[in-house]
């Protein structure tokens, strides 16, 4: 069975949120701040730390 990324870590973040209930402002930092970051010269430095 093969489930899409975007599914997956959308299921995973409705449920961290709905168990964990962190506040409305983390969750809207954590998003912004990864997007931007992948988004930022760091992305290639980052990628090969993660590898």
């Amino acid at each position: 069975m093969d489930v899409p990324l975007w599914f997956a870590l959308l299921v995973v973040g409705v449920l961290g949120v709905k168990l964990i209930r962190p506040p409305l402002w983390l969750v809207v930092v954590l998003l912004l701040g990864g997007y931007l970051l992948a988004d930022s010269l760091l992305a290639p430095v980052i990628e090969t730390a993660i590898k």
